[in-house]
């Protein structure tokens, strides 16, 4: 007879982080015992204390935010959007830490900072009063042209600093879009490539990943009926040199996008910047004739029977295109019998085989290891979603395009600030998602009480010593 063992405690229980009660129903069923929920009514409330915070984590995240120097780089990048005069109240600076600190607190909206206007840490990070949302608004919309280049380049920088710090020999970059719906008349908000809201204004922002370190080093938000194309290049290779600028010359560029990436003019910008491109090929008649006809596959996979289930080839074929352009473009071609995701391609009727084509100009490395190297470029998506539900990127606050543009780049900036926050303070937890991150880092109950003419935070929770680096 086999004993049956437990199964083991999954990792994903966070509890331990929080130093949160561990669960006791072993030892309560040995005695016996199970749980009663209590009467509410016998819990008395006491009055309205004014010193509680929900949130004392962004007192510490503030202490090493102001230490790296964010407080004044937004003042002294963004003031000229605001002069100082004897009628300004709520410097622009000031207004945009307010944001960030928001939006790494959970919230989403403009409107949402009326309901941390009770939250006694809050307001005295604010300095002692909350701005009305009609000035957060107005302020929104004093962005133009620089000072959106301003914002995103100071978002990418601290992407790019955590790389730095990781001192990659290799990085990868992740280039993908993404839609977001929109519901109302927003300036850009128009029908474009939406795959499940056909007709549906939208925006369709184009984000960069850097892969090691999982941070955005580009970013920019888009009208809804822009593609990608030839017209992204500058902006391509700008952010192709940004990082190599960062990273020195000696590391490695890589990278990677889906068939959007089959342009010659991309691809000819990427080569001549000394990077590896490895993209989706688009599917035209000739490519795959040219597949169906390639002779020659190697075997890197077999069953339990020997039979081939992977092989793999460089495939003989350019583009009219390509060669236009004096671009030597090698094309990796996989097929695989097990292959059951993402579109399936069968180019020989009698035999199971589905393929997939990748476009590189690496001649050097393995074609099964370039294949699966394309596919770590699946983790861009788990981020897009990320942003979209824990950092609401969709979410706009105005009619016009310029202050959505920043406000995606503010919610952007905070996610890499806390991404650096986490890998500063707490590396163990640097494979945890935002939502965890908050729970555990940031949204935790404290009391603010003032000692000897001095505030300080009264908190629970602490987070453990263990979880530090």
């Amino acid at each position: 007879m086999t004993k049956q063992q437990s199964p083991p405690s999954t990792w994903k229980v966070r509890r331990r982080a929080r130093e949160g009660k561990r669960a006791q129903g072993w030892e309560m069923q040995r005695q016996g015992r199970r749980v009663r929920r209590p009467d509410p009514q016998s819990v008395s409330v006491d009055a309205t204390d004014t010193s509680l915070t929900s949130m004392a984590g962004l007192l510490e995240f503030g202490v090493w935010a102001r230490s790296l120097g964010v407080d004044r780089e937004l003042s002294a990048t963004f003031g000229r959007l605001k002069p100082l005069t004897p009628q300004v109240v709520y410097p622009m600076g000031a207004q945009l830490r307010l944001l960030v600190d928001a939006f790494v607190a959970g919230e989403a909206r403009v409107f949402s900072v009326e309901s941390l206007a009770a939250d006694a840490l809050f307001v005295h990070l604010c300095g002692g009063s909350v701005p009305s949302t009609d000035v957060l608004y107005d302020d929104l919309n004093r962005f133009d042209d620089k000072a959106i280049e301003d914002a995103e380049r100071m978002m990418a920088a601290h992407g790019l600093q955590l790389a730095k710090a990781a001192r990659l020999r290799t990085a990868h970059l992740d280039i993908d879009t993404t839609v977001e719906p929109l519901l109302g008349s927003q300036q850009g908000a128009l029908p474009g490539p939406n795959p499940r809201y056909h007709g549906r204004p939208s925006y369709h922002p184009i984000l960069i990943r850097l892969a090691e370190v999982d941070t955005l080093v580009g970013a920019q938000l888009r009208a809804g009926d822009t593609g990608f194309g030839a017209y992204d290049v500058p902006m391509v290779v700008e952010r192709i040199r940004r990082t190599r600028a960062v990273l020195g010359a000696h590391c490695v560029l890589r990278v990677r996008i889906d068939a959007a990436g089959d342009c010659a003019e991309l691809m000819k910008a990427v080569d001549a910047e000394g990077a590896f491109y490895l993209t989706k090929a688009k599917l035209t008649p000739d490519l795959l004739g040219a597949l169906a006809a390639h002779p020659r596959w190697r075997t890197v996979d077999v069953d339990a029977d020997g039979r081939p289930i992977r092989q793999v080839a460089t495939v003989t074929f350019a583009r009219d295109v390509w060669m236009r352009n004096s671009l030597g473009v090698r094309v990796v071609a996989v097929r695989s019998r097990d292959h059951d995701v993402g579109k399936q391609v069968f180019l020989w009727p009698d035999q199971d085989w589905t393929v997939q084509t990748y476009l590189t100009n690496d001649w050097l490395g393995d074609e099964n290891d370039l294949a699966r190297e394309y596919n770590d470029r699946a983790g861009i998506e788990p981020l897009i979603a990320e942003l979209k539900g824990t950092w609401a990127i969709g979410k706009v606050p105005t009619a016009g395009f310029d202050a959505n543009h920043a406000m995606f780049l503010l919610k952007l900036l905070a996610y890499n600030l806390l991404r650096r926050f986490v890998a500063d303070r707490f590396q163990a937890l640097a494979v945890w998602r935002g939502a965890w991150l908050r729970r555990v880092l940031i949204l935790r109950a404290g009391r603010m009480v003032r000692t000897s003419g001095r505030k300080r935070i009264s908190r629970t929770q602490p987070i453990a010593l263990h979880l530090r680096c």
